[in-house]
């Protein structure tokens, strides 16, 4: 924080003085926290703060105690889109503050599990057979996210598919993804992440994508199929704005250039980590 912005009354914070040796450790003894349950340790005694200073903030940090007491209570802490915000209740679902969030949260985390067990099996697979490569389309955190997860888990020579992005509008961008991907099409789950389910690049993205699956002719309505050997049934999913399409696993993007009724596309509305195996469906309105 620049000095000029501090709170009237906390000019002693400009007379710091760097610490020296006669006390480092004494200080360090007093501002050295360890938190062993997620294996931590936190050490602030060589930050340049005084005594004078912890008295000074307490105020303020009461107050930001508080704040994320209710956030973590459920209060609406973005009110553009009318949302919670609680990315954490994803991994610990008992941190949700209601039974409702709770149960869609440990579904929804069920419904991926399904769906990635059933996409590595081959029950669900691409116009050529098995899918081979996952490409993830999303901006933002919709696609930072999924890369994160596939750079650090990824195993090469052990992993099931290819992870491929594509993550802004540039053309040649775009284009490099489409050339790598052209000839395995057939074998490519496409992955559409946007938190609102109206993001123009990402759908920018998406509709690039759905005119090569068209142009090499991989193109009919979007269908799912019950069960192997049985009959497919063609799916209509409900539109959302701009033309995407609230899709569930399992089921078609909206109007998924596909060329047999069991090849199957995912539009997720979650912007949370996507491994390089699953993908997500939609949550209540808890981000």
């Amino acid at each position: 924080m620049h000095l000029s912005a501090l709170p009237q009354g906390m000019d002693s914070v400009k007379t710091m003085t760097q610490t020296d040796g006669n006390n480092l450790w004494e200080r360090f003894q007093r501002y050295y926290t360890e938190f062993p349950s997620i294996g931590l340790g936190l050490d602030i005694s060589r930050m340049n703060f005084t005594e004078e200073f912890i008295g000074q903030i307490k105020p303020r940090l009461a107050k930001a105690f508080a704040a994320m007491d209710e956030l973590e209570a459920g209060a609406i802490a973005n009110p553009d889109e009318n949302r919670m915000v609680g990315h954490y209740w994803l991994r610990n679902s008992t941190l949700a503050p209601t039974e409702g969030i709770r149960q869609a949260i440990d579904q929804t985390l069920a419904s991926i599990k399904a769906f990635a067990a059933k996409v590595h099996s081959g029950e669900i697979h691409g116009a050529d057979g098995p899918f081979e490569n996952m490409l993830i389309i999303g901006i933002g955190g919709s696609a930072l996210g999924p890369q994160f997860v596939a750079h650090a888990l990824s195993q090469p020579g052990r992993d099931k598919m290819t992870p491929w992005f594509i993550d802004n509008t540039d053309p040649d961008g775009i284009d490099r993804i489409k050339s790598k991907l052209a000839n395995s099409l057939g074998n490519t789950l496409v992955i559409v992440i946007s938190k609102s389910g109206g993001t123009k690049e990402t759908r920018n993205g998406m509709l690039e994508m759905k005119a090569a699956f068209k142009a090499a002719e991989l193109n009919s309505p979007s269908t799912r199929s019950p069960s192997p050997g049985k009959e497919a049934t063609s799916t209509k999913s409900p539109k959302l704005k701009d033309g995407f399409s609230d899709s569930r696993c399992g089921t078609g993007l909206a109007d998924a250039p596909v060329k047999r009724p069991r090849s199957a596309s995912c539009l997720q509305r979650c912007r949370d980590l996507t491994s390089t195996s699953s993908s997500r469906e939609p949550l209540p309105a808890i981000q």
